[in-house]
């Protein structure tokens, strides 16, 4: 399935993948996280795809957004191992989809995430666009030889490094969405949106633009500006709590995405969805929010 136009109706991406893995009893934890049963348990990644199909998602988000060359190594996989296992991840979702028509995004999370050490939520790791795009451009090669719809350049935490992964997707051959994780109404290393989302508002490659991984008040205002790139807008907030990097805990109280919607499609918002905690029973009811006839 080809890149769908996104001038229309919007689009249901699914939840997160690591809530619907725990709830099915799999450990998830560890630098890897939901890419270790890439090494462990592949059948578990394609059941929980297969779940968020059965409540609506028509975009699936693969499993490879901490994987890493040097995480798979420790692991005792070797270079072609990992070439191999980031594949997977794409395929594992397409088998998922079965035949409903479904869009694959490959997911490349930040260097931060890679880290395991939060640094997603701080950005400015202290290493240069160069830097970062020579390691981020294994892991989009990887995955662009597999064959995604998109790549899903998501939760990236300031501008610095979504330039790096621009750079590196270079060439690739496949399209991309740019997606920051924002507070207060800034990147999290505290750069404007304007400044952030201008990056892709002249690069033909990059479908979407938007944010991930944020609380759904700040979904609005962001998506709002992100509208003014004339891009089509990507939006796929956390359930509203807080990760606790150092008790490694979520805090706070959840809300459905759902509940803000509508409002998100009419700013724009041409992809919707859920990211941390939010789950299949989440992703049904947005779906049925965003319905044609809704």
């Amino acid at each position: 399935m080809s890149a769908p136009p996104l001038a229309g109706r919007a689009l249901v991406l699914d939840g997160g993948l690591s809530n619907e893995l725990a709830a099915q009893g799999h450990a998830v934890a560890g630098e890897l996280w939901t890419a270790r049963l890439l090494v462990e348990d592949q059948a578990a990644i394609r059941a929980a795809h297969a779940v968020y199909v059965r409540a609506g998602a028509e975009v699936l988000i693969t499993a490879s957004y901490q994987a890493s060359f040097e995480g798979f190594a420790r692991h005792g996989v070797d270079l072609a191992g990992a070439e191999r296992l980031f594949g997977d991840s794409v395929r594992l979702a397409r088998a998922a989809a079965g035949r409903r028509r479904v869009w694959v995004a490959g997911s490349v999370g930040p260097y931060g995430a890679v880290s395991a050490d939060g640094g997603e939520y701080r950005g400015r790791y202290g290493l240069s666009v160069a830097e970062l795009a020579r390691f981020h451009r294994p892991r989009i090669a990887a995955l662009a030889a597999a064959g995604p719809d998109v790549l899903a350049l998501e939760t990236v935490p300031d501008v610095v490094e979504a330039e790096a992964l621009l750079r590196a997707a270079e060439g690739c051959g496949v399209p991309v969405w740019l997606s920051y994780t924002v507070a207060g109404g800034r990147t999290r290393a505290g750069q404007p949106l304007e400044e952030a989302f201008a990056l892709a508002a002249g690069d033909d490659r990059v479908l979407a633009v938007g944010v991930n991984c944020c609380a759904p008040e700040e979904v609005l205002p962001a998506v709002e500006v992100a509208a003014t790139t004339g891009k089509p807008v990507v939006a796929y907030p956390n359930s509203g709590e807080e990760w606790d990097a150092a008790r490694r805990g979520w805090r706070g109280s959840a809300v459905s995405p759902a509940e803000y919607a509508v409002s998100w499609r009419e700013a724009g918002a041409r992809l919707i969805g859920g990211c941390c905690r939010v789950g299949p029973a989440e992703i049904a009811e947005l779906a049925a929010r965003l319905a044609p006839s809704a």
